[in-house]
């Protein structure tokens, strides 16, 4: 059978056994909780790092001042994984000493993936549901609150809580009769945009002073990060490693492939039996493991399916390395192998007492499992989802004082994937919860590693010829330092999940250059008003809706010639991720990765030392390895570094600044094409026609006119460019043949 889903329990004080005592930082956060107690209504955040107990803090809190009050509790996330946590965490904190008063509590669990919201009782104690399942039901609640004076709300992950059913769950509430207590739980809740820390401010608007321990309005009740905690020793400073595989992936994938991916982060069959039945790719990471044990010690290896832990396990074991799996299904669904409950039982016992130094995992270790003996964690499966890769990291994250170790090594395998996905690096977890380095040269590191791997890989094949040889001419005459990003938009969002199930949680990262930066720019001018003029108020768009818009941005924006381009699929993740945020993310600047990445003097250095052979090669090296420099993080591939130097080296040798590339194409047979045939013939004649044309419209308060309503506004979105003359009737596509028209009258005179 399947593993069992539990999704209601009554849960009584235990018998045996006291509670765990918590850290000082979780006393203090609870502490400062205390202060709910006394308002009406409150609304406030807990800010705890990565391993910092989150999760066990607020059940923890809200057993002894809520449950045992006979006070309500919904819990509300956006994942199922943190569902399940939560209930879990509510479970194992359940003694007499925090719940004294009550004899038992009774808890449902709504989600796809659990119960409905139909089935929500008024004897429920406490509701953990997904934020979807819940909101599509508000109404469900009304049973549930009735005869309540007094509700607490947990929203986990509150960095989320911006999105729009997040706000309805919320404003819901806040029109009942009920004093509503509101505590978010989150690792950074301002680490996105400036505008989100506005709506954030919105819905947690109650603090705690740290001086004096007085109500402000900060909206933060209690903050730790994550570099006092490592000095604190509870938890292990991580230090990141990356271990190439050189082993090629995502070839032949389809559009389904992709999709199902992105938004269910599972991978092809094909390709999942691939990494599983990979000889050498298995040996590399065992070799890496035997050849660093010491430093490793005891491992948790992270693999996609059963049939790569039977495969790993037989490689560690001919390294005599003693090594066993645990799967959280206890049926495999793709070999259909049986593990009982009480085989993974024994398997972690023999972890933890070191008669096993490696753990294979398929999927995940469940909350309740306590191995705080792990040093090491192996990812050798990528994903796209950020909660999964935190739960991975976060097992080797326990310091000293909490049992663990002083250091955690997160190793990361990396292939070369022919196809672009956004995978998550784990560096990103870290690198904007505080910076927890002294080193100048490391914090420039840190910030280079939010760049994520896919982007790295996505300019590596920029850089490797992987695109047209025309466009590829075009990419070597621009100078080099223009082709290295000068920001990034991070963005976080929940992709619509498929075939009932449930979306991934994404974070993608859209590298702007310098040849995109002032499109971007204009773009988050209008995307607002992009979506008023589309009349968008889910926040799941369909497919062809996001095609359109993509177009409509391209048009607007993005056409003319972009060297390097922008890339549509960040165009989509923008618009996904206005759709269910309403913020507009805000640039981070990368000016010091320029610094470090100075291709053009490094190739001046060898043109003036007129070096030969063996002098170049080994100073090419020494660039290469030197740890002051990020060459190595930023290429991805010491071939792609060696290809650009040298491409840089032939620009001085002949001392060539051309740019024959640029062709004038004749202007007649431009006439006599549509705006999308001109695209492909000479991009920048087009954009140079559609400005135009907005140009001619423009009146001088700065507004735009709908040639045939008159329709006026400061936003370019609203409009679309036509032809006066259509084409069919012997007009041109020429300056004076063009005018804008609004996207109502456009669409009248296409159906005419």
């Amino acid at each position: 059978m399947d593993k069992e889903v539990i999704y209601y329990g009554k849960v009584s004080p235990k018998e045996t056994g006291r509670p765990v005592t918590p850290y000082e930082h979780q006393r203090d956060a609870m502490r400062n909780l205390d202060i709910i107690n006394k308002m009406e209504s409150f609304s406030t955040l807990i800010v705890l790092p990565t391993g910092g107990g989150k999760t066990s803090t607020a059940t923890r809190w809200l057993l002894r001042n809520a449950i045992d009050r006979q006070r309500k509790v919904i819990w509300l996330a956006h994942r199922t994984m943190l569902l399940d946590q939560a209930a879990e965490s509510f479970r194992q904190n359940a003694y007499p000493e925090i719940i004294p008063h009550i004899s038992s509590f009774s808890f449902r669990i709504v989600s796809g993936a659990h119960d409905r919201s139909i089935h929500i009782s008024s004897d429920d104690d406490v509701l953990i549901a997904s934020k979807d399942s819940l909101g599509r039901n508000l109404s469900a609640l009304d049973k549930w609150i009735e005869g309540e004076d007094e509700i607490f709300l947990v929203i986990d992950e509150a960095h989320h809580s911006v999105a729009k059913t997040y706000r309805n769950v919320i404003s819901y509430l806040e029109g009942k009769n009920v004093r509503l207590k509101i505590i978010g739980l989150t690792a950074t809740p301002f680490r996105t945009a400036e505008e989100e820390q506005g709506l954030l401010g919105k819905i947690f608007r109650d603090g705690v002073n740290e001086q004096n321990g007085e109500i402000d309005h900060s909206g933060i009740a209690f903050k730790v990060d994550l570099k006092e905690l490592i000095n604190r020793h509870i938890l292990a400073s991580p230090i990141t490693e990356e271990c190439k595989t050189d082993v090629v992936y995502g070839t032949s994938m389809g559009q389904k492939d992709l999709e199902r991916v992105e938004r269910l982060d599972s991978l092809p069959d094909d390709v999942a039996e691939d990494m599983a039945g990979n000889n050498r790719r298995n040996k590399l990471i065992v070799t890496r493991y035997v050849e660093n044990q010491e430093k490793y010690g005891q491992t948790i290896v992270f693999v996609y399916s059963i049939i790569h832990a039977i495969q790993l396990r037989k490689q560690f074991e001919i390294a005599d390395v003693p090594a066993a799996y645990v799967v959280s299904n206890l049926r495999d669904m793709g070999t259909n192998v049986m593990v009982s409950q009480k085989e993974n039982k024994e398997t972690i016992q023999a972890f933890i007492d070191k008669r096993i130094h490696v753990l294979i995992n398929v999927n995940i270790l469940t909350e309740g499992v306590d191995l705080p003996q792990t040093q090491t964690v192996f990812l050798t499966r990528p994903t796209v989802s950020m909660t999964l890769m935190t739960q991975m990291v976060g097992r080797a994250l326990r310091g000293e004082k909490a049992g663990g170790t002083r250091n955690a090594y997160i190793v990361s395998f990396i292939d070369d994937w022919q196809t672009q996905f956004s995978w998550v690096s784990p560096s990103s977890l870290f690198a904007d919860e505080g910076e927890f380095e002294d080193n100048p040269v490391e914090q420039k590191k840190n910030m280079l590693r939010l760049i994520s791997i896919a982007k790295i890989e996505e300019f590596a094949a920029l850089l490797d010829g992987a695109i047209d040889d025309d466009v590829m001419a075009k990419i070597r005459k621009v100078p080099f330092d223009k082709r290295v990003p000068i920001g990034m938009y991070i963005l976080r969002y929940q992709e619509q999940g498929m075939e009932g199930h449930e979306g991934t949680d994404v974070t993608c990262q859209i590298m702007v250059y310098d040849s995109t930066l002032e499109a971007y720019r204009q773009l988050m001018d209008e995307l607002p008003a992009l979506f008023d003029c589309y009349h968008i108020e889910d926040e799941y768009l369909p497919d062809d809706l996001l095609e359109e818009m993509e177009r409509e941005c391209h048009d607007t924006f993005f056409c003319g010639e972009m060297i390097p381009p922008y890339a549509r699929k960040d165009v989509l993740a923008l618009l996904k991720f206005y759709a269910q945020k309403r913020i507009l993310p805000v640039l981070r600047p990368l000016d010091e990765i320029h610094d470090l990445i100075d291709l053009k003097r490094i190739a001046q250095h060898v043109v003036d030392e007129d070096m030969g052979p063996r002098k170049k090669i080994e100073y090419i090296n020494h660039m290469w390895d030197d740890d002051d420099t990020l060459l190595a993080g930023f290429f991805g591939r010491k071939r792609y570094f060696i290809d650009n130097l040298e491409n840089e080296i032939l620009k001085i040798t002949l001392d060539s600044n051309s740019s024959d590339f640029n062709v004038e194409y004749g202007r007649k047979q431009a006439e006599d094409m549509t705006l999308m045939e001109i695209r492909e013939l000479d991009s920048d004649l087009e954009r140079q026609l559609r400005d135009t044309a907005f140009a001619n419209s423009l009146d001088t308060e700065g507004l735009y006119h709908c040639a045939s309503c008159g329709k006026a506004s400061k936003h370019r979105i609203y409009f679309q460019v036509d032809h006066i003359i259509p084409l069919n009737k012997g007009g041109k596509t020429k300056a004076d043949n063009l005018q804008i028209l609004c996207r109502a009258c456009n669409g009248k005179k296409g159906d005419s």
